[in-house]
C-alpha cells in the first residue's frame, strides 16, 4: 500500500491555490509526487504564479488556471485540464472561498447569493466535474471552516450557512460515489492564519487573530501547512477506509472547557 508520505504519481485538482491553505496544499502534494492543476480566481490580488514557484521548487509539477467556481463551464473546463495535462484525475479539492462581512438586516439577496455560490455552490460544481473523471481509489476533500461548521458568527450568516452546509454535501456524496472506490471527507479548520483570516475588514485581523489566540487550549492560532498536511492525509491511501467525515483541526478551541 502507497502511504501518505510516499511517492504517489497522482493528479489533485485544488481550487482557491493562489493562497493560504490551497498554496500550502500545492506544496505539500509537490513532496509526495502529486501533480497539481491549481484554480485561482483572476479578480484575487494574490499572484498564481508564487504557487508555481514554490512547487517547481519543490521539484513538483503545477498547472495554474484561472476558474471562477461559480461558473459551471469554467468548473468543468477545469477538470478537464487535469486530464489533458497529466492524463488523469485522483483527488480533487474544494477550498475556493468567498468571505464578506454584512448584517443581516442589511444584507440583499444578491449578498447572500454571492457567497453562498462560492462557497457551497462551488464545492458542488467542484466535486461534479472531478467526479465525471475519477476512477476507484480516488479522493475529495472540501474545507468547512467552524464558523458555520461549528459556531455561528454574527454578520456573517451567508458564509455560515455556506460552511454548516459543506459537511452535509459531503457525507451525500461520499456515500453516492462509495460504490465506484472514491472517496470524500470534510475539514474544518479553526482560526488558521491566512490572508483570509488577516482581512482586517471582513474577518479578523492580525489583531483579532492575536487575541483570539488567548482562547486556543494550544496558545496560537493555526498554519495552513498544517490544515494542508491534513488535506494530503485524508487523499492519501492511509485514510483508504475513512469517507464522510468531518474533520475538525482548532488547536483544541471547540472542546475546551467554558469560562
Amino acid at each position: 500500500m502507497t502511504t501518505s508520505g510516499a511517492r504517489t504519481g497522482r493528479v489533485a485538482l485544488i481550487t482557491g491555490a493562489a493562497s493560504g491553505i490551497g498554496q500550502a496544499l500545492a506544496l505539500a502534494y509537490a513532496q509526495i509526487d502529486v501533480a497539481v492543476v491549481g484554480g485561482y480566481f483572476p479578480g484575487d490580488p494574490h499572484d498564481p504564479a508564487q504557487t508555481e514557484r514554490l512547487v517547481s521548487d519543490a521539484g513538483g509539477r503545477c498547472v495554474m488556471v484561472p476558474v471562477d467556481v461559480g461558473d459551471a463551464d469554467q468548473v468543468e473546463r477545469f477538470a478537464q485540464t487535469a486530464i489533458e495535462r497529466f492524463g488523469r484525475l485522483d483527488h480533487a479539492v474544494a477550498n475556493a472561498g468567498l468571505l464578506r462581512q454584512a448584517a443581516l438586516t442589511a444584507m440583499s439577496d444578491a449578498q447572500w447569493m454571492d457567497v453562498i455560490n462560492v462557497d457551497l455552490s462551488g464545492v458542488m460544481r467542484t466535486f461534479r466535474a472531478a467526479a465525471r473523471h475519477m476512477g476507484e481509489g480516488g479522493a475529495m476533500v472540501a474545507v468547512s471552516s467552524i464558523a458555520g461548521g461549528v459556531y455561528g458568527w454574527e454578520n456573517h450568516a451567508h458564509y455560515s450557512a455556506a460552511k454548516a452546509g459543506v459537511p452535509g454535501l459531503c457525507r451525500a456524496v461520499a456515500m453516492e460515489l462509495a460504490p465506484r472506490g472514491i472517496r470524500c471527507n470534510c475539514v474544518i479548520p479553526g482560526l488558521i492564519e491566512t490572508p483570509q483570516s488577516l482581512d482586517p475588514v471582513n474577518s479578523l485581523g492580525p489583531e483579532g487573530l492575536r487575541q483570539a489566540a488567548a482562547g486556543i487550549p494550544l496558545g496560537r492560532v493555526g498554519r495552513a501547512r498544517e490544515i494542508a498536511t491534513l488535506i494530503r492525509f485524508l487523499t492519501g491511501d492511509d485514510a483508504s477506509y475513512i469517507t464522510g467525515q468531518s474533520v475538525i483541526a482548532d488547536g483544541g478551541l471547540t472542546v475546551r472547557w467554558p469560562g
